[in-house]
């Protein structure tokens, strides 16, 4: 308990990590809501699951493209206002989505609320690592991710029901409402982090050119993604095999909870053995069973059996998601290379999401649903070929342990 809450005077009070973890669950809240409906919303907007593809992909490429101007606005720039200004845009535009009906304001609005989603993803992940030391980062992503997935087993309930029995409109005003609160409570926590530099990185390309110069630093960019490709077949495509099923919205609701249930119960000891026992073990199961899970959707035609499988397949990528994140930071060798390479770092999501919607949606166009199954299948296994590969860092987190 003396990783959340400490005494100090016989007063008990919150540490820093555990301000940032409620945060993180009030902002996850928010996501999970938006995720939950945001493929069926797609689909009402444009009516066919290949556009629905094409348009989210096009959404990564801003994303991508983002994760680089940014770039100099966070090397520059105070985390802590940097992230409550991409909360603020991000609430309004949750708002906006309410009411508006337009579908080319909905074109603009998504593509500059994809650009505060990265630059708020990257000064959350900042300060997560500038509050760490190095032999607790591993347990902190874990702690993060906990209360992530704490989000994302209440939120797809309530998103669900919300929208069967009221309509999308609704779930979007209800998560700009959480994304204010989550506003508020940072503003109020006092976090602060004004780990600025003078001189920035002004050089796009060389900045980027320069981060694939070291092989680690490729390979930790490569398996980081694993994970983020997983979650397009479990958040894009399957609300929508479900709904071709004639399930209802509620199911989607019931699915995306039962798929976050085992993250809340395995991320945060995963992340932790992690730290003990070296990455590779982890990245090696965690890979080659949603392999096999996927694979085996291929050949299944009950849609109950498939959720179900999938529902167990977050077993494996709880070994996997926790610890990417912890494994980059790890392997870079000095704190100046945080600022400088995080963003690019982060461009995996969007890379990987990339292959996941436009790969994918292509093969829609001339195959059945179903061999999205062995798409998913193929990757995965190619990042657990991948963790052969990797260099294998160990924390020794045992001077921690006594303390926690």
């Amino acid at each position: 308990m003396g990783v959340l809450i400490r005494k100090h005077r016989g007063v008990v009070i919150f540490t820093g990590i555990a301000k940032l973890a409620v945060i993180m669950l009030v902002v996850s809240l928010a996501s999970s809501f938006i995720d939950t409906i945001w493929a069926i919303y797609l689909e009402g907007l444009l009516k066919n699951i290949s556009l629905v593809s094409f348009f989210s992909a096009f959404l990564t490429v801003v994303s991508f493209a983002s994760c680089f101007f940014i770039i100099p606005l966070v090397e520059k720039h105070n985390k802590s206002k940097l992230f409550m200004l991409s909360l603020f845009f991000i609430a309004i535009s949750y708002f906006l989505f309410m009411i508006n009906k337009n579908l080319y304001f909905f074109i603009a609005l998504a593509s500059l609320l994809t650009l505060f989603t990265a630059l708020r993803a990257s000064s959350f992940g900042i300060i997560i690592r500038d509050r760490s030391g190095k032999r607790q980062l591993s347990r902190n992503e874990g702690i993060m991710y906990t209360f992530f997935n704490i989000a994302w087993v209440i939120g797809p309930l309530i998103a669900g029901y919300l929208a069967d029995a009221y309509g999308i409109p609704l779930v979007f005003g209800i998560s700009s409402v959480f994304i204010f609160l989550s506003l508020i409570i940072f503003r109020i926590s006092k976090i602060n982090d004004a780990n600025i530099k003078k001189r920035s990185d002004t050089k796009l390309l060389k900045n980027f050119l320069d981060f694939f110069k070291n092989k680690n630093r490729i390979k930790a960019y490569i398996i980081s993604g694993g994970a983020n490709l997983w979650w397009i077949l479990i958040y894009l495509y399957m609300p929508i095999y479900i709904i071709q099923h004639n399930l209802g919205d509620i199911w989607i609701g019931y699915f995306l909870f039962a798929v976050a249930v085992p993250l809340i119960l395995f991320e945060y000891p995963a992340s932790k053995l992690a730290g003990r026992i070296g990455f590779k073990k982890m990245f090696k199961i965690g890979f080659l069973s949603v392999a096999i899970v996927s694979f085996s959707c291929f050949f299944i035609s009950n849609i109950y059996i498939i959720l179900g499988l999938l529902v167990l397949g977050s077993i494996g990528i709880s070994m996997v998601e926790p610890t990417t994140e912890a494994y980059f930071f790890d392997i870079l060798k000095t704190k100046g290379e945080e600022s400088r390479y995080y963003s690019i770092y982060n461009t995996t999501i969007d890379a990987n999401h990339f292959v996941g919607k436009f790969l994918a949606g292509a093969l829609l166009l001339f195959a059945p649903f179903k061999a999205v199954f062995l798409f998913f299948a193929f990757f995965m296994f190619l990042y657990f070929l991948l963790a052969f590969r990797i260099k294998e860092v160990k924390e020794y987190m045992k001077g921690m342990q006594r303390g926690s």
